[in-house]
């Protein structure tokens, strides 16, 4: 009994996992539902049939006893009763069957004994509906056709209706099609059968296909990929689930040239850093303010970067707070480049402003300002003397626009789109030289679409790149 309690759980779930497949449930629904299907059409189709084919040959009967009423109106009228007929069951039975074209015995090969369809429920009642001719207990059931002799009824030709069952002939034509009607239906459930089958081996085949290759990702196999078959929706789902494997390599790959750069870019000023403090311990070089101050931008410069990293990590979560209020935007970009004019000249580089006033945006001013400012950097390194920089805003409905070009050197067009990807620079060598990090523009992209805008790269026709911001902007009079 120990024993065989876990082994007979063991078998029970194993089973129950068997029945819980998608091939299973998809077979069963589809057998099933065509089954019940099946079952109810030959059941409506049966009892329709009986009902319909049972009135036919009632009313059948019916048109053929007018033959016979008129013959016994006949009859009585000649002999001015019902003696003739009541005492002579030969003559009934004869006369039934000329009346209902049954042939005696001999004529076309008949049989005598052949199942009569009508005069076994026949009735004779007189005026009185005393029955003369027939079976007494049926009278009760029977349907009553008045005789007229003289303009009056002289007696009832009864019959009863076929209503719950057939006899002879009829019972065996309606077997037969009974038969034949649950031929149809077990061909059809038989078809149905393999049909669910086919069906279902068809669609879960095309399924784990997909399920396969979700385990080969899940394993770190980034490669592996759906073979799309046709055009139905089986197919656009491993098209797009091959999209999805590829974007997911894409992201493996860039997770791990992203930890590589970010390496690397914390290990320079942290190796300046310790051969710097390293001299001055070994007294290679004296503790100057000159020296400390070399400490210090090293260090500023590792600040730079954490806080760059950490914004861009607040992004992604959507934890990157905005204070948002009215502002306009040329006061912000006047002053973010004002202070840096100077620099600019200083760098051989001429910078023009073409500001629409009063182009007002709900927005945070400080990280805008940020925005404009991670821009004016980029601008002021990579630009060639003599350069220069254009900054314009202007107002396109509800849009406001910020061009910002600069000269020479340009980027190459297929680089134009990877310019805002975190830590991509066309050229390592002279974007470390000149101490970027390579998440500016990352930044930048991530304040704006936070602020609903958008920012796009492009070559400008001043020979270096065009940077274009959009924002939505405050059509309303601020109050005040």
């Amino acid at each position: 009994m120990h024993n065989s309690s876990p082994i007979s759980g063991y078998d029970s779930t194993v089973d129950v996992k068997r029945l819980d497949r998608l091939h299973v449930k998809l077979f069963l629904a589809i057998a099933g539902a065509t089954a019940a299907l099946t079952l109810a059409s030959y059941l409506i189709f049966t009892w329709t049939f009986e009902r319909g084919f049972v009135q036919y040959v009632n009313r059948a009967d019916e048109a053929r006893l007018e033959l016979m009423i008129d013959r016994l109106e006949e009859g009585y009228a000649r002999e001015r009763g019902w003696a003739w007929i009541a005492s002579d069951r030969e003559r009934w039975t004869t006369m039934s069957r000329d009346a209902l074209g049954i042939p005696a015995s001999g004529e076309s090969g008949e049989r005598r004994d052949l199942p009569l369809t009508v005069d076994p429920r026949l009735l004779l009642l007189d005026a009185d509906r005393a029955v003369l001719i027939g079976r007494p207990e049926t009278a009760s059931r029977a349907l009553l056709k008045p005789i007229t002799a003289d303009g009056r009824v002289v007696g009832y030709l009864g019959y009863v209706p076929r209503i719950e069952r057939l006899q002879s002939l009829e019972r065996v034509y309606l077997s037969r099609q009974r038969l034949a009607f649950a031929s149809v239906a077990a061909g059809m459930l038989l078809a149905a059968v393999l049909l669910a089958g086919g069906l279902a081996y068809w669609l879960t085949r095309r399924v784990r296909a997909v399920v396969q290759t979700t385990n080969a990702l899940i394993r770190g196999d980034y490669s592996a990929r759906v073979t799309p078959r046709g055009h139905d929706e089986l197919a656009q789902l491993g098209r797009d689930f091959n999209t999805l494997a590829e974007t997911l390599a894409a992201t493996q790959a860039a997770r791990r040239r992203w930890i590589a750069d970010i390496a690397h870019e914390l290990r320079t000023p942290l190796a300046v850093l310790r051969a710097e403090i390293e001299s001055l311990q070994d007294g290679v070089r004296p503790l100057n303010q000159d020296n400390v101050a070399s400490l210090a931008h090293e260090t500023a410069r590792l600040g730079r970067l954490v806080e760059d990293l950490q914004t861009l990590s607040l992004s992604d979560v959507g934890a990157l707070t905005y204070h948002r209020e009215p502002v306009d935007l040329a006061e912000v970009l006047r002053d973010t480049v004002t202070p840096r004019l100077r620099e600019a000249e200083a760098r051989g580089l001429t910078l023009t402003l073409e500001l629409e006033d009063n182009t007002i945006v709900l927005a945070d001013e400080t990280r805008l300002g940020q925005v404009f400012a991670n821009l004016m950097q980029n601008s002021l390194r990579y630009t060639d003397t003599p350069g220069r920089i254009a900054i314009a805003l202007k107002r396109a409905g509800d849009r406001a626009v910020v061009e910002w070009h600069d000269s020479a050197p340009g980027v190459p067009a297929e680089e134009l789109p990877r310019l805002t990807e975190r830590l991509y620079r066309v050229e390592s060598s002279r974007s470390r030289a000149g101490g970027g990090s390579g998440l500016g523009l990352a930044i930048a992209s991530a304040i704006v679409e936070g602020h609903g805008g958008t920012l796009t790269a492009t070559a400008s026709p001043l020979g270096g790149v065009a940077i274009t911001l959009t924002f939505p902007r405050r059509t309303e009079t601020p109050p005040g």
